[in-house]
């Protein structure tokens, strides 16, 4: 399994790729301890048709809070997030939660892009760029994490 400390963005991706897994294939939910205690999860948090396993909503808690204190500390970081700004913006209001965060935004983008390529569907040029941009952004928030977690 992911850990959240190596790699947080990727830790909450894999959660709810995990949790998508589940919806899809509850069959499944047996095939290794890992499912099963995920599948667990999910019945006692009442989740099994939508939502994010707290574990998710937890380190996605922990990103926001690290965003935003890099954001009033590195003026680089706040530089690419406002670059990034317009496209989120448009992704915000695309959906149901158009004040949902920026780091949520950019997790929600790339997890709908990976749903893309697993489709074999085109991703256009510019939504390569987002995500190349999003990608960056969320690999600097994970090192900063990780570098948080490893003097603790």
């Amino acid at each position: 399994m992911k850990t959240k400390r190596d790699n947080i963005a990727e830790y909450i991706l894999y959660l709810w790729q995990m949790e998508d897994y589940l919806r899809a294939f509850p069959e499944q939910a047996d095939a290794t301890q890992e499912l099963h205690e995920l599948n667990e999860m999910m019945h006692r948090e009442g989740i099994i048709e939508s939502g994010h396993l707290q574990l998710a909503n937890n380190a996605l808690s922990e990103l926001e809070e690290l965003h935003t204190q890099i954001l009033n500390e590195d003026a680089m970081y706040r530089a690419a997030i406002l670059r990034l700004q317009p496209s989120l913006n448009l992704l915000k209001a695309k959906t149901d939660r158009p004040t949902m965060s920026d780091i949520e935004a950019c997790l929600i983008l790339l997890y709908q892009i990976m749903m893309l390529r697993l489709q074999k569907k085109p991703i256009s040029p510019q939504t390569a760029d987002v995500q190349q941009r999003a990608t960056q952004i969320l690999q600097f928030l994970s090192k900063a994490y990780y570098d948080t977690k490893a003097t603790v």
